[in-house]
Formats: C-alpha cells, structure tokens, sequence
C-alpha cells in the first residue's frame, strides 16, 4: 500500500486529498506541526474505516513514499526548515501550492523571484529530492466534496521523468481526473497562471468550480 504523508493535510486542499487518497485504498499520514489538534480535526471527517492517521511534520515525511505539500505559499519555507532533515535521496515530493492571496476581495499573485511556488520549494529541498507539481488547478472546496467526481484534467510537471511519473500516478488515483504531462520543472509557472486564471473566471461568472479538460488529447 503507497503510504503518502500530507503536510498541511487538514487544510481545505489538504482534506480533500486526504480523504480521496485513502478511498482510493492509499495510506494517508496527515502532517501537522500540532498533531494533537489535527487529530482532533479528523476524527470530525467522519471517515472510521479509511487509513488515514496523523503525525507531526517531520514523522509524516519520514514514514511517506511521497510527501504532499498542501501548506499556504507563505509557510512553505517553515515547514521545509522543520523536515530538511527527514527526507530521503529517493524522496519524491509533489508540490499543490500557489502564490496567491486575498485582500479587499481581490486576488494578487505574489512575486516568487525563483519564477514560481514550486521552483521556490525545489531551492530549498535536498539536492537529491524529487519535485514534481500538481493538483493546482482544482478550487479546494471542489477536492473537498469527496463524493462528487471531478471530471477535469490536471497539469503535472517536475524535475525529473520519475517525479513526473509518480506524480501522475497520484493524479490518476482520483476517479474522474486525468493527468497531463506538461514537462519540466519551469512548467509551474504557467500551471500557478493557469490557477489564477480559473479563479479569474469564477470571479467573473459567478460560479465556484471552474477547471480544465484538454481537447484533442488521447
């Protein structure tokens, strides 16, 4: 069974993908800096019976196959000082961030000087660390509703064909989404656009879960 620890895992990105990880049969470690509190939080998830169990930051990392970064963009560098240690040459990790925020009821992309969040993350894990990004471009609250299927595509990129491979691999776990290999790392940079555009769009329609379908790709 894939073990996959979830750093943030009790935000609204993180949830999501905790809970359809572990129906999908996976093994979910839930990362927190404050494990007591989040254990309190799952127990609330109402899902007894699915392997999702929670850990401190740095257990999470070094007991996963794959480490998730669900964190907010503005505490990715904290956390990443926390777990240095605990990762593995032959750690892969999928990043989800985005450097958006909210203010006055607009949304500003922050300038990342590395070019994006995930080329941020790749400066600051170990040299021998895999990076791979996904899991951008769907709203939160869409992972969220785990009964509903997602029918959407989403971007992968990383820096390296496994990473790449692995990370579609997690795509593929949830029912209704598709992975698109986009290529590397530099990728996340339009991928993090792409996410700020679908915001855009809801914004500007007045709906709450725009996403992506790539045509004319068997």
């Amino acid at each position: 069974m894939t073990s996959i620890g979830i750093l943030g895992g009790t935000g609204q990105h993180g949830r999501g993908l905790a809970q359809r990880f572990s129906a999908a049969g996976a093994r979910v470690i839930v990362g927190s800096r404050d494990p007591l509190r989040a254990r309190e939080t799952v127990a609330k998830w109402g899902t007894a019976g699915q392997s999702i169990v929670v850990a401190h930051n740095a257990v999470a990392v070094e007991h996963s196959d794959l480490t998730v970064l669900a964190v907010p963009f503005t505490s990715v560098d904290t956390v990443l000082t926390e777990v240095h240690s605990q990762f593995r040459d032959t750690s892969i990790v999928i990043d989800v961030t985005v450097p958006v925020t909210f203010a006055g009821g607009r949304m500003t992309m922050l300038e990342v000087d590395e070019g994006s969040a995930t080329e941020h993350i790749r400066a600051r894990l170990p040299a021998g660390v895999q990076l791979a990004a996904a899991f951008k471009t769907i709203p939160a609250h869409v992972l969220g509703a785990a009964d509903e299927s997602l029918d959407c595509d989403e971007f992968v990129c990383g820096d390296s064909d496994e990473a790449r491979a692995r990370a579609s691999a997690l795509v593929e776990l949830v029912p209704g989404l598709r992975p698109i290999d986009v290529g590397p790392l530099s990728r996340a940079r339009f991928i993090e656009h792409v996410t700020a555009l679908a915001i855009a769009i809801n914004r500007t329609h007045k709906i709450h879960d725009a996403r992506f379908r790539v045509v004319g790709l068997t």
